[in-house]
């Protein structure tokens, strides 16, 4: 496996753990971002492009931070997106932004239509971490709470590193 290979999986799989915790608590863990950031200047380092991918991600980080400052983001998208965008080849980043752009757009196409509506409730004394954030997103659904944007940080980013 080329080392290109693991760190794209390892982001994947960070990403992934970013999503799941934001979905769950609407935080996303500093380690997260950092360790992505880690793998993201290393391979840029590898594959010789580490002045344009640290200019795409000042960039991203830039425009993501004018996002949270009017409260359009929140902190620690801004800080994933930053780091996404490291990992990503430099001439692909904007292919990244514009696929997270409308993996939220589908995101928040489905918190609009469930949004006030009543879905399947489980009960509250099943046990388990899912069971919690079920009840929890349910709660968050009716109440018009703010989208878990790493998910679409994270479906974004693995559709480009993919292709």
């Amino acid at each position: 496996m080329s080392v290109a290979a693991a760190v794209m999986i390892l982001t994947g799989l960070l990403l992934l753990a970013a999503a799941l915790h934001d979905v769950a608590a609407r935080t996303i863990p500093n380690a997260i971002p950092l360790l992505i950031a880690i793998l993201g200047l290393a391979l840029r380092l590898l594959e010789g492009t580490l002045a344009l991918g640290l200019i795409a991600g000042l960039i991203v980080f830039a425009l993501a931070f004018l996002a949270w400052r009017y409260g359009a983001m929140g902190g620690g998208d801004v800080k994933l997106l930053g780091a996404c965008a490291l990992v990503a080849p430099p001439a692909e980043v904007h292919v990244m932004v514009l696929a997270i752009t409308l993996v939220g757009g589908v995101l928040s196409l489905f918190y609009l239509a469930f949004r006030g509506r009543r879905l399947g409730a489980i009960p509250a004394r099943s046990p388990g971490l899912f069971a919690r954030a079920w009840r929890a997103e349910i709660w968050r659904l009716r109440r018009g709470g703010p989208l878990p944007y790493a998910v679409a940080i994270f479906g974004g980013t693995v559709l480009t590193l993919a292709v």
